[in-house]
């Protein structure tokens, strides 16, 4: 995995909506998050032109006057950078302190423990 930029969470959204369409241009980009968000068009243009700043998407030109944007990083590979931020961040880098405060903390039921372990176990 290369260096995963940093993404605010408001850009984060917009990398949402390229993850589900795989590219787009710039007014389906604003068209979905519209519906999702009281965002201005111009403040979602903006949110893309800073994650084609940070290498997050590119911009490919199309016939028109329109770009189609896709990700250049992907959805596993953002979580897999963010879990291990968070893990870093909040617990040291430990799994074992962050599933221990988690099952603590949440009031983690019978079951889901159970799956805990059956998911810990082949992982093993």
């Amino acid at each position: 995995m290369g260096q995963v930029p940093q993404i605010s969470e408001s850009e984060l959204e917009v990398m949402k909506v390229l993850w589900e369409l795989g590219s787009a241009t710039s007014s389906q980009v604003v068209e979905r998050l519209l519906s999702r968000s009281d965002w201005k068009p111009k403040t979602i243009q903006t949110l893309i032109t800073r994650l084609v700043a940070k290498g997050a998407i590119k911009a490919d030109p199309t016939e028109g006057k329109a770009f189609l944007y896709s990700p250049l990083v992907s959805a596993e590979e953002y979580r897999a950078y963010a879990n291990s931020s968070f893990l870093k961040k909040m617990y040291n880098g430990s799994v074992n302190l962050m599933l221990a405060s988690f099952v603590r903390e949440q009031r983690i039921s019978r079951e889901q423990l159970e799956k805990l372990k059956k998911l810990l176990d082949e992982e093993a």
